[in-house]
C-alpha cells in the first residue's frame, strides 16, 4: 500500500504549528516506503521490533532519527545501542542501566523516554507513580553511573478506547506529572523537555492536553502488514 501523502502532510503542519515532533511508526513497513516519506521530508520513524529496526538501518539514509517506541528487552539493547536516536519504553531500573552500558561501549549518550503506566488496561507496560520517583530520583542522586543515558521525558499509552472522557484525563494526568518533574532541577542525566502521547486515534487529544511529540502509524503507512 503506498503511503497517505495527504494525511502526513496535514500532520505535518499540524505540528509545525504545536511545536511537536511527528514520529512516523514504520513498523512491519517496507524501507521502500519509509523512503517514501524520507523524500518528503520525514526524519523521525519508530519501530517495535529490534530485528526489524537492525535489518532497515543500513538500507536508508544515514540522517534518519530511529526512534524504538516498542517494550525493549535488556538482551536485546545491544543490538541498537549504536545508532538509536530515542528510547520511548523505558520502564525499569534494570533497562535502563543496560541501556547506559551499551551506551558506554560505543561512546555515546543515549536518550531515553519513562514510559508511565495511564491507562486502563493492565496489559500495558509502564511505571507507576511510585517507581517513578523512585526511578528519577536513583538517576539523579548517582549521576556518576549514568553518564551514558539521559531521561529527556516520559512516554504514555492511553487506553484503547474511542471515548474522549476515557483517554483525555489519561493524557492530562501524564502531562501533570511530566510538568511537576520538568519544573524541578535538570540535570545532565535528567533533562525533561518531551512529552510522548498520542497515536493515531487520539492524537488530537493528545496535543490538545500538551503533548509534543506524536506516534503515528496507520494515518500515514494504512494498515499493519
Amino acid at each position: 500500500m503506498a503511503i497517505h501523502i495527504s494525511n502526513y502532510q496535514e500532520l505535518r503542519d499540524l505540528c509545525r504549528e504545536a511545536g511537536a515532533t511527528l514520529v512516523a511508526v514504520s513498523k512491519t513497513k517496507p524501507s521502500s516506503e519509509i523512503n517514501s516519506l524520507y523524500e518528503l521530508g520525514q526524519r523521525d520513524f519508530g519501530e517495535n521490533y529490534v530485528q526489524e529496526l537492525a535489518d532497515k538501518k543500513p538500507e536508508l539514509p544515514a540522517d534518519i532519527h530511529w526512534h524504538y517506541i516498542g517494550h525493549l528487552q535488556s538482551n536485546k539493547v545491544k543490538y541498537i545501542a549504536s545508532f538509536v536516536h530515542l528510547v520511548h519504553g523505558v520502564d525499569g531500573l534494570k533497562l535502563l542501566q543496560e541501556i547506559n552500558k551499551q551506551a558506554a561501549k560505543h561512546h555515546r549518550t543515549i536518550d531515553c523516554l519513562l514510559q508511565v503506566h495511564i491507562a486502563r488496561e493492565e496489559t500495558k507496560f509502564g511505571l507507576d507513580e511510585k517507581e517513578l520517583e523512585e526511578l528519577i530520583s536513583t538517576v539523579r542522586n548517582n549521576a556518576g553511573e549514568y553518564a551514558n543515558i539521559r531521561i529527556t521525558g516520559f512516554m504514555g499509552m492511553g487506553s484503547f478506547s474511542e471515548d474522549p472522557k476515557v483517554v483525555r484525563p489519561e493524557f492530562r494526568h501524564l502531562r501533570q506529572l511530566y510538568d511537576h518533574y520538568a519544573s524541578q532541577q535538570q540535570s545532565a542525566t535528567v533533562n525533561l523537555h518531551t512529552l510522548s502521547m498520542g497515536m493515531s486515534g487520539d492524537y488530537r487529544i493528545a496535543l490538545e492536553e500538551g503533548s509534543n511529540m506524536l506516534r503515528i502509524g496507520s494515518l500515514l503507512f494504512g494498515s499493519r502488514n
